[in-house]
């Protein structure tokens, strides 16, 4: 499970008209949220991430080395899997964008990889073992983090923004319609 803070229960009145309606469920933000959610968890571990590799050689936090740890692989893994099965189905209906979604799914898999490397040296560091080279352990953690940084710039500028006109086009037309106020009824001289 991931480390993400449990959703609200959100009642989305839509859910007939979502695409993505099949991702929505009890305790689950709908999917418009919920990657905006996922993005916020893998940004605070990138934050974290960036302090530890700030703090070498001397200065490690033996302690947030094990909390990102035991963080990064099931939050990485949670949302990678949420928006390949929830978003990118959305983003990639138009044919020119299944690129765009191979790729963003072939970083997934680097992300993930790199993450194990990177577990498996915060757990050694904060179970007290000695940092072999600093250097080149912070090279790794800063090309993990900036990795992930890029790739949420990217779903930001041009995956969300698609998918949430996609999954609110019934909103719009509801909005739309309660805009043009109430409509006039046949025979009632309104």
């Amino acid at each position: 499970m991931s480390n993400l803070p449990p959703a609200q229960s959100i009642e989305c009145a839509l859910r007939e008209d979502c695409p993505a309606a099949p991702a929505c469920g009890v305790r689950q933000l709908p999917p418009c949220a919920g990657v905006e959610e996922r993005h916020a968890a893998k940004l605070e571990l990138c934050e974290m991430l960036e302090s530890i590799a700030d703090s070498l050689p001397g200065r490690v936090d033996r302690h947030r080395c094990l909390v990102v740890a035991a963080q990064l692989l099931p939050t990485l893994r949670e949302a990678h899997a949420y928006e390949e099965q929830t978003v990118f189905p959305v983003f990639g209906r138009r044919e020119d964008r299944a690129k765009s979604v191979l790729r963003l799914c072939a970083e997934h898999v680097e992300d993930e990889s790199l993450a194990e490397e990177v577990t498996e040296t915060l757990l050694h560091i904060g179970h007290g073992g000695a940092i072999a080279n600093p250097e080149a352990l912070g090279f790794m953690m800063r090309a993990l983090f900036e990795a992930m940084r890029r790739h949420i710039a990217f779903e930001r500028e041009h995956v969300v923004p698609i998918a949430k006109r996609a999954l609110n086009r019934p909103v719009a037309r509801v909005i739309a319609s309660s805009r043009r106020g109430p409509r006039a009824v046949p025979g009632s001289g309104r």
